[in-house]
């Protein structure tokens, strides 16, 4: 069990191994691209030995990357549907590069299209964007708060997109992995205050998707509560989930060869947030 934050990569990607020793993390998260657009920074031969090397210099354990926020599996604009297969696809291609451990995504919204055709529509978009996939880096399925007519905010959705798509693509190198999100897994409706909660919402992820999938936990406490479906993160501690529900994830015994990564407010406080999880992992 190791701890991190999510990394700026301002000045070049190979500034961000030493970005996040800075800041004690033990692994990191990126972007290898603006999450907003445009195209992505070149990666050079010479880039990329240069980030393997900070790896090493600054004792990170393991590098994560976020996709861009902009993707939609299920957008009725082609521009935007075939271009988040695409991206990702690159995406999954420049990480394996790096040597980043896995890349997570979401899904979409299902709002142009109906829940059904949505629904469809990834299952279509993943095997697409996975067939003939021979990257290292594991490709992780975020779950999401559900607001409005956002997929993927079931372990049950979850499931049926994994099993469709790998049953498209028998000869998939590496089993599809899923990113947990706290924040966005209590809004979504599991609970995770208490240690008898999160082992509850544990044995459910298990029995629909199974905990050999969990590559990833997003750490965030939620400004909202239980099963409203609202995406806000906050400080660990300060918010709906609390403390106590952190220390029962950081010390349940399923979880402790799973990497934590904070996506908490950028305020200055996700430092503290990043040392809590430490001491709680050591008490």
């Amino acid at each position: 069990m190791r701890f991190g934050l999510h990394i700026s990569i301002a000045g070049g990607i190979f500034n961000a191994p030493a970005n996040a020793a800075e800041v004690g993390c033990e692994v990191f998260q990126m972007f290898t691209r603006s999450p907003r657009g445009g195209k992505p920074p070149a990666l050079t031969p010479e880039i990329v030995i240069q980030f393997r090397d900070g790896m090493k210099k600054h004792q990170q354990a393991a590098c994560y990357v976020h996709t861009p926020y902009y993707v939609n599996f299920a957008s009725k604009n082609n521009r935007i549907r075939f271009g988040t297969i695409a991206i990702i696809r690159e995406e999954l291609e420049r990480s394996s590069q790096l040597g980043v451990t896995a890349l997570m995504t979401h899904l979409g919204s299902a709002k142009e299209v109906g829940e059904d055709e949505g629904r469809a529509m990834v299952v279509e978009g993943l095997i697409k964007m996975l067939d003939g996939y021979t990257g290292t880096t594991r490709f992780l399925i975020e779950l999401a708060a559900g607001a409005g007519n956002i997929l993927g905010d079931s372990f049950e959705e979850i499931a049926d997109y994994i099993e469709q798509a790998e049953e498209a693509l028998p000869k998939l190198a590496v089993k599809i992995g899923v990113c947990l999100d706290t924040c966005h897994a209590f809004t979504a409706g599991y609970d995770l205050r208490t240690p008898e909660t999160v082992n509850a919402t544990l044995k459910k992820f298990d029995a629909t998707i199974g905990l050999d999938r969990l590559v990833l936990i997003h750490t965030n406490d939620s400004k909202a509560d239980l099963g409203v479906h609202i995406d806000r993160h906050e400080h660990l501690g300060a918010g709906k989930i609390g403390k106590a529900g952190f220390a029962a994830l950081v010390k349940h015994p399923k979880l402790q060869k799973i990497d934590f990564i904070l996506e908490t407010p950028h305020d200055g406080k996700e430092v503290e947030d990043l040392t809590l999880l430490k001491s709680l992992r050591d008490q």
